[in-house]
């Protein structure tokens, strides 16, 4: 996490919904301290009580999650995201408050094996029935950002290639040099 956040992400969202809500927070806390000292925003994914106990105001949520919350606890948060699957996902998102979304699986993906991609028609779809950001999300890469932007995205979510790279800073600037 410390690589990648030096490399200077425009975010980071720290996804670990398969931890207890006690240990996201602990780890949580780490993270937020390492993106503090880098200056990279970090928002906290799956637990609202856990970004609250924090003090951290930027939450994402998948759809279903996001719908638990009152209309008190969604506006709490100064940026708040939700995992959209389609475009009626996205317009309900828009509506319940979200300042964002993410948009997926645009294309193959390891975390999804065996799914179809939704592609980039989904994507521009999504993106011309919102008026909040959208960021695609799903075998996000330096050779297909320029046709996620083209899409209408804002920007794309890169897990894997991220974690799995010696180096962050150098897979960083690919994308931003993708033409």
């Amino acid at each position: 996490m410390e690589r990648v956040a030096a490399a200077g992400p425009a975010g980071i969202i720290l996804r670990e919904k398969d931890l207890p809500e006690r240990e996201y927070a602990a780890l949580a806390r780490e993270v937020l301290d390492i993106c503090g000292r880098h200056g990279v925003p970090c928002i906290l994914h799956s637990f609202p009580e856990a970004a609250k106990l924090t003090g951290c105001f930027t939450l994402h949520l998948p759809l279903h999650l996001l719908l638990e919350l009152s209309e008190g606890e969604r506006s709490s948060f100064h940026v708040l995201g939700a995992s959209c699957h389609s475009v009626e996902d996205a317009v309900l998102a828009e509506q319940l408050g979200c300042t964002y979304i993410t948009a997926g699986h645009v294309f193959t993906t390891s975390c999804k094996p065996g799914l179809e991609p939704r592609g980039l028609d989904f994507l521009r779809s999504v993106c011309a029935a919102v008026s909040i950001p959208v960021y695609a999300i799903g075998g996000i890469s330096p050779e297909n950002i320029a046709a996620v932007r083209a899409a209408g995205a804002a920007g794309g979510c890169v897990m894997s290639g991220f974690m799995e790279c010696p180096d962050p800073a150098a897979l960083l600037e690919r994308f931003r040099s993708a033409k």
